[in-house]
């Protein structure tokens, strides 16, 4: 049975620690509205990129440049991003189980697997399984640059016109509210590429003719590589987002816990200090029965 100092002790160490949730809520919700700024402003850029140069590539000789080649599907390069830090609820958890899903697919189907990750969180987790890594990226949550993004997207079009990978597929969390989080598995390389399934028949279809200006060569060159960074800053930014929404809902959950417990142990503290009071008036009142008595 603890005493009213052990309880008393309990309820000041759960104060201390709702204390420090309720700052990390502050500081994730400033640095959300930082990051929320960028990737809003950001994502329509982005997405009107995507849709232009997918439409280019599907009407466009795919010998015009190396990054359009599309080869037999042998060697598939993952990249998983994640967060380098935790206590964001389900937010790393989510992408590593739905990555760790996907590689196992295409283990299953004979496929060679390639593996990069983005944040510790995918590294330590891929290292535990001894699953290799090819390349690996930490450091990056909370200081995003374009800078980031170019490191990235050179060392996977590297590796896509040396042919060590066939294809490169995306995974990570895309930011929806400030509640929900989309998991979103995208594949960047071959560009403009729809598998019969995915493919609607106004896609397949296309045959329209674009005038170029200045060649085509020299636009698909310029490009496709900035295409690339794009989407992988784009990306970065919304699992950014995602994760620092997380972290605060995260934290208000931790915050509130705490304070259901500070309820908790203090019913409980009161009762046990009520119980003390009682018995030592029913011993007051019994000594002085006993006086009565002599």
């Amino acid at each position: 049975m603890p005493t009213l100092r052990d309880l008393r002790k309990k309820i000041k160490a759960v104060q201390s620690t709702q204390k420090i949730t309720r700052a990390m809520k502050m500081v994730a919700a400033a640095k959300l509205r930082r990051v929320q700024d960028r990737m809003l402003n950001f994502r329509p850029y982005a997405i009107s990129m995507d849709s232009v140069l997918s439409d280019l590539a599907r009407v466009t000789e795919r010998e015009i440049h190396p990054i359009l080649a599309v080869r037999p599907r042998k060697t598939v390069e993952v990249v998983v991003m994640t967060s380098d830090r935790g206590l964001c609820g389900a937010f790393n958890t989510n992408i590593l189980r739905a990555a760790s899903n996907y590689i196992e697919s295409l283990k299953r189907e004979g496929f060679e697997l390639s593996l990069s990750v983005i944040g510790r969180k995918a590294r330590d987790y891929f290292r535990r399984r001894n699953i290799p890594s090819r390349k690996i990226w930490v450091g990056l949550s909370g200081r995003i640059t374009y800078a980031n993004a170019q490191e990235i997207a050179n060392d996977l079009i590297e590796n896509y016109i040396n042919e060590t990978t066939d294809e490169v597929v995306l995974i990570y969390n895309e930011f929806k509210t400030l509640l929900t989080q989309k998991l979103s598995i995208v594949r960047l390389l071959p560009i403009g590429e729809l598998e019969a399934e995915e493919a609607p028949a106004e896609k397949v279809s296309v045959t329209v003719d674009f005038l170029y200006e200045p060649s085509a060569e020299m636009l698909f060159e310029r490009l496709l590589p900035k295409h690339i960074e794009i989407q992988i800053y784009r990306a970065l930014l919304e699992s950014s987002a995602a994760e620092e929404a997380a972290r605060m809902n995260a934290m208000e959950n931790a915050s509130k816990n705490c304070e259901d417990l500070i309820a908790r142990i203090t019913l409980i503290t009161n009762k046990l200090r009520q119980a003390g009071i009682t018995k030592d008036l029913m011993d007051i009142v019994g000594g002085v029965e006993a006086l009565k008595v002599k």
